[in-house]
C-alpha cells in the first residue's frame, strides 16, 4: 500500500492519465488535482470528472506492490528469472516468434518504442501490436492514402473554436473528451450518429443513420456535392488527384437511394453539405463509431473524399481530423509496437528504414523479424499450433476490449507462459503467471503525442509504493537477462528514439524535454532542435511525393453482420463519461463507480414494449458469440431498431463481431446481430 512518501510539497505541472486531450493538470499537496491553463486541450480551466478524481489512481487500495508467481507474491528477482528462463525456452523449443507482445495506447512514447525494440531485439519476434489497433488504425491508414501521412488532427484543436461549421461523424465529444466541447461553442455543429447522443443534443444538425451504414451516408454527401455544384474546383484542380474517378464511382449513390439505405432524409443530408459549403471555416472528424467497422478505411476515406472535393484539408481553418481516443493513440503507433511499423512511423519493410533503426539498435539490418500478425489476429493465434506460446501484456485488458472477449480469454487461457504489467489486479492479469507491479502516470516522467500531434511531457509528481517498478525497469531486466542492455531512464530513452525516429514522417528528433516545458508542447515533425515544429502540416503540400492529396474511389457494402430472424437487432457499443476504455482504472474509483454503477442495455420505448421490457429489467443479450447480461434503460435517444451497451464492463465485448477491416485489421465493434429478451 502506498504510505506517506507518495505525498508531495509542490504542485508539480502534469497531464491527465486518461484520453488524447491530455488536459494539462497539476498535482498539489495530498494529491490534489487542480487544472492548468498553459495547455491549449483545456486552456479554460476545464477538466472532466475523470480528470478532476485521478489523484485517487495513485491511492488506491487495490494497488498491486509485489511481483506475482502462480498468485503468489515473490521477490523481483525470483519473478525476473522465471519469465526470463520461461522466454528463453520456449524460444529455443519453437522459435523466436512463439513469444509475443501485445502493448497499449496509453503507454508513454518511450514505453512503447522500448516495448517495439525489446520485441525485435531482446525477443526477435516479430509478434508485437498493440491495442490502438482498435482505436484509430482506420482512420490511420485512410489519412496514409489520401494525404501520404497519418496525423489525428493536423491542425491545433483551438482551430476549431473559429471555425464556421463542424461535423463529427461518430464521436461522442461531450462523454468521451468533455472539454473538447468547449472548443465547439462557436460553429454549428453537425453530429453523425445512430444514437441521440450527448454531442447530438449540441448540435444544429443531427443526422441518424442505421448502424453500419456511414459509408453510404458519406458517398450520398458527395453525391449531393457534386450535383448542386458545392464542389471547389480550383482547390480539386490545384491540389488532388483521382476525382474523377470518384466522380464516376457515386452514380448508384443518388440522394434517394442513400436514404433507403441509412434512413437520413435526403433534404437533412443537403442542408449538412450546403451548411459545409457555404462558409470559410469547416471542418470534418471522424471518431470510432464510423471507424471501427470491416469497412472503417472505407468510410474515413469517402468522409475525406468529401471534405477534399469541398477544399477542407490544407487550408488555415479547415480541414479533416480523426478524434484519438487513447491518450497516446497518436504517439503509440508511431514508435515501434505495431506489427508492421518501426519508430518515425517507418514500415518495417522498407530497407532503408529497417538500416537507420538498426543502426541505432546496434544491430544487422537483417536481424530485424518482418511485419507480424495484427491485434485480433494475434489473441486468435494464441496457445494454437502455429501461434504464439507466450504473451507478455503491457497496459492493456483484452479480456474486457477485444471483440469476442470470451473467445479471447480463452486464447490467452491456452498460452503457455503470460506476463502481465498492471497497477492492479485487472481481469486479464487475473489470467496471469506473472504479474509486475508497475508505476502509474504521476510516478514517472515521459512523453505523450495528443490528438493534435503535440508532444506532451508527463513529469513526476510522487514517489511511488514500495516494490513497485516502472515498465522500462521491467523491460531492462528482462533484456538484460536475454543478453541485451537497454535504457531504463525516459529522458535517456527519448533521445534514442529521437534519433530512431529522425528522417521518418514521425520525425521527433528535434524535440527535447527541454522544449516541451517551455514551449508547452511542440509538434512533430520537427526534424532539427531549430525546427518550429509543424502544427498544420499540409498548408504547402500533401505528404506524398508529388505534393497532392489523393482522392479514392470506394463502395459501400452492408456489414459484415446484419440482423436476421435469429438475431434481429442491431447492437451498438460505446463509453461514458464516467469510465475509460476496459474500466480497469475507473472501476476503481469511488466518485465514477457512483456516477456509473453499472453496465446497460439502452433500448427505444417501442422496442421495449415489443419485448414486453421495463425500466430495471435484467436483459440478456446474445449474439453468435456470446451473451451479456444488463439493466435496461428506455430513451428513445436511440433507433427502434437498435441497442447500446457501454464496454466498461466484462460483458459487451463478448458479443462483437471480430470480423476485419482488409487494409487497417480493425474489428467491427460497432454494429453486430443480437437477440434482447428479459431475463427470466
Amino acid at each position: 500500500m502506498p504510505g506517506s512518501d507518495t505525498m508531495i510539497n509542490t504542485a508539480t505541472k502534469t497531464h491527465c492519465p486518461y484520453c488524447a486531450l491530455q488536459c494539462g493538470m497539476q498535482i498539489g499537496p495530498e494529491l490534489a488535482i487542480s487544472p492548468r491553463t498553459d495547455i491549449p486541450a483545456n486552456a479554460s480551466g476545464a477538466l472532466c470528472q475523470k480528470g478532476w478524481t485521478a489523484g485517487e489512481l495513485l491511492t488506491n487500495g487495490e494497488r498491486l506492490t509485489a511481483p506475482l508467481l502462480h498468485g503468489e507474491p515473490v521477490e523481483w528477482d525470483v519473478a525476473l528469472d522465471y519469465v526470463a528462463y520461461r522466454l528463453s525456452a520456449i524460444r529455443a523449443e519453437h522459435g523466436p516468434d512463439a513469444v509475443a507482445v501485445f502493448g497499449g495506447g496509453g503507454l508513454t512514447n518511450e514505453k512503447a518504442y522500448t516495448l517495439g525494440k525489446f520485441a525485435r531485439v531482446a525477443l526477435g519476434t516479430s509478434q508485437i501490436d498493440y491495442n490502438g489497433r482498435f482505436c484509430m488504425s482506420s482512420a490511420a491508414a485512410a489519412s496514409i492514402k489520401a494525404f501520404g501521412m497519418d496525423r489525428g488532427m493536423p491542425f491545433p484543436i483551438t482551430d476549431l473554436d473559429d471555425a464556421d461549421v463542424v461535423m463529427i461523424a461518430g464521436g461522442n465529444v461531450a462523454e468521451t473528451m468533455p472539454p473538447f466541447v468547449r472548443h465547439l461553442d462557436g460553429p454549428r455543429l453537425i453530429v453523425i450518429d445512430p444514437r441521440r447522443t450527448q454531442t447530438a443534443k449540441l448540435a444544429w444538425l443531427h443526422l441518424q443513420p442505421t448502424p453500419g451504414t456511414d459509408l453510404a451516408l458519406a458517398l450520398g454527401l458527395l453525391h449531393l456535392a457534386i450535383a448542386d455544384g458545392l464542389v471547389d474546383e480550383e482547390y480539386v484542380a490545384a491540389r488532388t488527384t483521382g476525382f474523377e474517378e470518384v466522380r464516376t464511382s457515386l452514380s448508384a449513390w443518388w440522394p434517394e437511394q442513400v436514404e433507403r439505405v441509412t434512413g437520413v432524409p435526403v433534404h437533412h443530408m443537403r442542408q449538412a453539405v450546403r451548411a459545409l459549403a457555404a462558409v470559410d471555416k469547416a471542418y470534418i472528424l471522424t471518431g470510432r463509431g464510423a471507424e471501427q467497422h470491416a469497412k472503417g478505411t472505407d468510410t474515413v476515406t469517402a468522409f475525406i473524399n468529401l471534405a477534399l472535393a469541398l477544399g477542407l484539408p490544407g487550408r488555415q481553418g479547415s480541414g479533416y481530423g480523426c478524434v484519438t481516443g487513447q491518450g497516446n493513440g497518436q504517439g503509440g503507433r508511431e514508435h515501434g509496437q505495431k506489427a508492421d511499423q518501426l519508430p518515425g512511423y517507418r514500415k518495417i519493410d522498407d530497407p532503408a528504414a529497417r538500416e537507420h533503426v538498426a543502426g541505432v539498435w546496434g544491430i544487422p539490418a537483417e536481424d530485424i523479424p518482418g511485419p507480424g500478425r495484427s491485434a485480433y489476429e494475434l489473441l486468435d493465434a494464441l496457445g494454437t499450433p502455429e501461434g504464439p506460446k507466450a504473451l507478455m501484456l503491457f497496459g492493456s485488458n483484452p479480456v474486457i476490449s477485444a471483440p469476442a472477449a470470451e473467445h479471447v480469454a480463452g486464447r490467452i487461457g491456452a498460452l503457455d507462459l503470460l506476463v502481465v504489467c498492471d497497477f492492479v489486479m485487472s481481469e486479464t492479469a487475473a489470467l496471469a503467471d506473472v504479474v509486475f507491479p508497475v508505476t502509474q502516470w504521476a510516478e514517472e516522467s515521459g512523453t505523450m503525442t495528443n490528438l493534435e500531434g503535440r508532444v506532451l511531457l508527463r513529469r513526476r509528481a510522487a514517489t511511488p509504493p514500495e516494490g513497485v517498478r516502472s515498465d522500462l525497469d521491467v523491460l531492462a531486466a528482462l533484456a538484460q537477462r536475454l543478453g541485451h542492455t537497454f535504457e531504463t531512464e525516459p529522458v535517456k530513452v527519448f533521445d534514442e528514439l529521437r534519433r530512431a525516429s529522425a528522417g521518418g514522417a514521425a520525425d521527433y528528433s528535434g524535440i527535447t524535454y527541454e522544449r516541451i516545458a517551455e514551449e508547452t508542447g511542440v509538434f512533430w515533425p520537427c526534424p532539427s532542435p531549430g525546427h518550429p515544429g509543424t502544427p498544420r502540416p499540409f498548408l504547402d503540400r500533401f505528404a506524398h511525393p508529388d505534393g497532392r492529396a489523393r482522392f479514392v474511389p470506394v463502395q459501400h457494402r452492408p456489414a459484415a453482420e446484419e440482423p436476421d430472424e435469429d438475431y434481429p437487432v442491431y447492437l451498438s457499443t460505446g463509453r461514458v463519461l464516467a469510465h475509460y476504455q476496459s474500466g480497469a482504472q475507473t472501476r476503481r474509483i469511488a466518485p465514477l463507480v457512483q456516477a456509473a454503477p453499472e453496465p446497460y442495455v439502452e433500448l427505444h420505448p417501442d422496442l421495449a414494449e415489443q419485448l414486453d421490457i421495463t425500466p430495471g429489467d435484467v436483459v440478456r443479450v446474445s449474439s453468435r458469440r456470446g451473451e451479456a447480461k444488463a439493466v435496461a434503460r428506455i430513451s428513445d435517444a436511440i433507433r427502434r431498431d437498435t441497442v447500446f451497451m457501454p464496454f466498461h464492463w466484462e460483458g459487451a465485448n463478448r458479443l462483437t463481431n471480430p470480423a476485419l477491416d482488409p487494409t487497417s485489421r480493425m474489428p467491427e465493434f460497432k454494429v453486430c446481430a443480437v437477440r434482447v429478451e428479459r431475463d427470466s
